[in-house]
């Protein structure tokens, strides 16, 4: 399994995040391979972003090359290239699957 952390400045104000959060979740529901996704507030920094939980590099490979991950960007406002880190999830301590 792969995480995928990305973190953001967006121009919107707190609601007008948490409203585009609950608006597009339906969407990633659909996405092959991810497996999970928290939406969260880095609170120490005020950057939004979105915490991914992929079955494969493959899958977020496919993911990246698609029209949704495109649109993050001008959907949140972001006013500066977003931050991505990527890790492989090496033992998982509640395994739910």
């Amino acid at each position: 399994m792969i995480i995928q952390i990305t973190r953001f400045k967006s121009g919107l104000s707190f609601d007008e995040v948490n409203q585009r959060f609950r608006e597009r979740s339906g969407r990633y529901r659909k996405v092959p391979g991810l497996k999970q996704k928290y939406y969260v507030k880095f609170t120490e920094t005020g950057e939004y972003g979105g915490i991914y939980l992929w079955d494969s590099p493959e899958a977020l490979d496919t993911w990246r090359e698609g029209n949704l991950s495109e649109t993050i960007a001008e959907t949140y406002q972001v006013e500066s290239k977003p931050a991505r880190q990527i890790a492989e999830v090496m033992l998982v301590l509640h395994d739910d699957d």
